[in-house]
């Protein structure tokens, strides 16, 4: 490779060129990282020591449309797409892949917006490189169950015995599918049991997993997960949206030791999922 420093009044060369593109595509592979690739690391310490390389790399990235959340060690080219990126992933191709009813689209979208508000249900833990989120999908069905039950007594106490409007608040056009929704389905039936909000959250978990965003631990309530660097980042990109802070508004999720549980229901009624302790363009 070609390591000119940005001293130098060599002009750009295609190798150059070559090594940012080639920056671009790890950035492209989500779970790999720098630690386990000498040529990434190489081209990882270029971009942070060379200025020249580093607004090459960045104008290939815009060319395809992605944005550059972050470069380091630690998250490698970390990339998000922008909404007319070919790498864009929109709700409907990713119900299409999961083999989703397309009237359960948006509860797959509350699914994705609750792992992240569980994942880092306060602004210093974005803030904090060093925070690790945690969450199960048991825990995390529960999230959103409890959360429905806030937003019923929100709504009881308003009056509001019917659907809400259509343009009203989108939690509250929400919460009623999925609380009437099974929390496991039945056993017998592959399909019911994908269409559980369980089984949503599963999906919507497997594909946070297969993006480099979540790291599995272990099989516990439902399976159990760990951030990765490159969540954090796409959360923080993401973390103004209405969604994200009218749900964290409710009061469910409790931060204690550094993992996300749930606090005591305000009410009685309902039953919450066992184990109760959450990226898309046009969700």
């Amino acid at each position: 490779m070609n390591h000119d420093t940005a001293g130098d009044a060599a002009p750009i060369t295609s190798a150059d060129v070559g090594d940012a593109a080639r920056l671009v595509a790890y950035g492209l592979q989500p779970k790999l990282l720098p630690a386990r690739d000498a040529e990434y690391a190489d081209l990882i310490r270029r971009h942070r020591e060379d200025p020249r390389f580093a607004a090459l790399a960045a104008a290939v990235a815009a060319g395809l449309g992605l944005v550059v959340l972050e470069v380091s060690p630690r998250a490698g080219m970390a990339v998000t797409a922008g909404e007319d990126s070919v790498f864009a992933v929109r709700m409907g191709d990713y119900a299409r892949r999961a083999g989703t009813e397309s009237a359960d689209r948006f509860l797959h979208g509350l699914a994705h917006l609750a792992v992240a508000a569980m994942a880092f249900p306060r602004p210093e833990d974005l803030a904090d490189d060093a925070y690790v989120g945690r969450l199960s999908v048991h825990g995390v069905d529960a999230f959103v169950r409890q959360a429905c039950l806030r937003l019923e007594e929100r709504a009881e106490q308003r009056g509001e015995v019917s659907d809400p409007e259509v343009d009203g608040p989108g939690l509250e056009a929400a919460w009623r599918v999925y609380a009437r929704r099974s929390a496991t389905g039945a056993t017998k039936d592959a399909r019911r049991l994908a269409a559980s909000t369980i089984g949503i959250v599963a999906k919507a978990v497997a594909f946070l997993v297969d993006s480099g965003f979540l790291q599995r631990v272990s099989d516990d309530a439902g399976g159990t997960y760990r951030t990765t660097a490159r969540y954090q980042l796409q959360v923080r990109d993401t973390a103004g949206s209405a969604a994200m802070s009218e749900l964290l508004d409710l009061g469910v999720v409790a931060v204690t030791d550094g993992s996300p549980s749930l606090l005591a229901a305000a009410t009685d009624g309902g039953e919450l999922a066992p184990g109760a302790g959450l990226p898309f363009h046009g969700v």
